[in-house]
């Protein structure tokens, strides 16, 4: 069961060769075993989601007693990124500041799954507040990478890939900014995808920059992250960027042809930087694509090298304004003396931030600040037009735009920390897809060096289901999602 998929998950528990609560049980037992070395969850409740299993089970007994069919998800085992709330549950953000946050209500994506009879087997470790890529910010430590423990898994969703890819949990939820479902995906062996902005909601979901979170799937295949998109996406009037849509159905193009397929590939993405191994094995992935019927075109994204600086403006500049609400008053963490209220303000912000959280504070309060505004936060928004425009001329081109979702495979821990800049990089194919709002996700393609590569697909936006099409295709054609470590 551990290798299974979730159609097969569905299926062995709809006819009974399962039972719900047996299926938790042993990725209770396997997180128990593997999760001390691996950090991967950081709160867990056996109880509680032994409960939940039961309730499972009694939705799927009604099944067989001739009743209404329940949910394709239900009784199925899965983690939340701990960047969203979930009643009764603790909710840290993976920082000192919300380490005894116990949240009073579900997320939207939370509650989806719920009405979708998934179990909850707890919440996976993050980068602080979503900032980093390489799961190294978190107050509860690291999480290793289950291919190679002295690698990174990728941040700032590397709890839920690392839980994914150790067969921890069949699927895990994932928040993306600037790259932060696709790059841990790429660099655990996963499929990540990250919707069109406004498809799933951000409510309950802990805001680090407002204008680029978006919530999405975790899990090994492409099959599987349209079932759980199927469950997460749909309109929530809480919150304003919600898109009112009619409701789709994400698994309606997994067996369409791929003869026809007319793939982009920026020229930008393939020049230096980009690690021997990874080209070799995006290469690979791309032949085998023309094996299939796709034709591949050159495209161009001229502002794309203007994607990190625009980003490390804007996504500062929300943080500052979002994070603001964490003061020591309401709650989470405050200072324990203090000699007055400002200093009360500073003292909680300063002992419940990080060093990555407050370097990122400073700069978008600087960015934001009289005389700096225009020319930076102004300028940045600019850039972030000519981004999407360049994807909307390159689409003219093409249905679907692929590159490597990584310029390396994992790298040792401590090998980017003293180097912001460099650690920033890591998602230099990633971050310009947020800036546009667009869709895109990361496949496993190959291995570097024992450890695994990613490819990313880019599409227009609300195409997701004829992307996930695209990447099922592949997959049905590869092994390479059905690869796991050896632990």
């Amino acid at each position: 069961m551990l290798e299974a998929s979730l159609r097969q998950l569905a299926a062995a528990l709809a006819q009974k060769q399962i039972s719900s609560v047996e299926l938790t049980t042993l990725f209770l037992e396997r997180i128990e075993q593997y999760n001390p070395t691996l950090n991967a969850f950081v709160t867990l409740d056996r109880e509680r989601t032994l409960a939940a299993a039961r309730a499972a089970d009694v939705q799927l007994a009604k099944v067989g007693a001739g009743t209404t069919a329940t949910a394709p998800l239900t009784g199925i085992p899965l983690a939340h990124k701990d960047i969203f709330c979930t009643a009764g549950w603790r909710t840290t953000c993976g920082s000192k500041m919300l380490a005894n946050f116990v949240s009073p209500y579900d997320a939207h994506v939370a509650e989806r799954f719920n009405n979708a009879g998934m179990v909850m087997l707890g919440k996976c470790n993050m980068d602080e507040f979503a900032m980093g890529s390489s799961n190294e910010t978190s107050h509860f430590g690291p999480v290793k990478n289950p291919w190679d423990i002295t690698c990174v898994p990728g941040g700032s969703s590397g709890g839920s890939a690392a839980a994914v890819a150790a067969r921890l949990t069949p699927a895990a939820t994932g928040t993306d900014t600037g790259g932060s479902i696709r790059q841990p995906a790429a660099l655990c062996g996963l499929t990540g995808l990250k919707p069109t902005y406004g498809v799933v909601s951000r409510y309950g979901m802990i805001a680090f920059a407002s204008s680029l979170d978006q919530a999405g799937p975790m899990a090994r295949s492409a099959d599987d992250c349209a079932l759980l998109l199927n469950a997460m996406a749909g309109f929530d009037p809480r919150d304003s960027t919600s898109l009112e849509r009619p409701a789709e159905d994400y698994t309606r193009d997994l067996e369409k042809p791929l003869a026809g397929l007319k793939i982009g590939l920026p020229r930008e993405f393939f020049g230096d930087g980009m690690d021997a191994g990874v080209r070799a094995a995006v290469e690979a992935a791309l032949a085998e694509y023309r094996k299939l019927g796709a034709t591949t075109v050159e495209v161009g994204l001229p502002n794309s090298n203007l994607s990190v600086p625009a980003y490390y403006v804007i996504a500062p500049a929300e943080a500052s304004s979002n994070l603001s609400r964490f003061d020591g008053v309401r709650y989470g963490h405050r200072a324990p003396d203090y000699a007055d209220l400002n200093d009360m303000y500073g003292k909680s912000r300063a002992q419940g931030f990080g060093d990555e959280v407050k370097r990122r504070i400073l700069v978008g309060t600087y960015v934001l600040s009289h005389g700096y505004y225009d020319a930076y936060y102004l300028q940045a928004q600019k850039i972030r037009r000519l981004i999407a425009a360049d994807f909307a001329a390159a689409f003219k081109d093409c249905d679907v735009i692929m590159g490597p979702t990584t310029p390396s495979a994992a790298f040792k821990f401590g090998a980017k920390a003293a180097d912001p800049v460099q650690m920033y990089l890591s998602d230099i194919y990633t971050i310009a897809v947020n800036l546009a709002g667009l869709p895109g996700m990361s496949i496993p393609c190959g291995f570097d060096n024992g450890l695994p590569v990613g490819l990313q697909l880019i599409a227009p936006w609300f195409a997701e289901a004829r992307m996930l099409g695209i990447a099922h295709q592949y997959q049905l054609a590869t092994d390479w999602q059905r690869r796991s470590p050896s632990l």
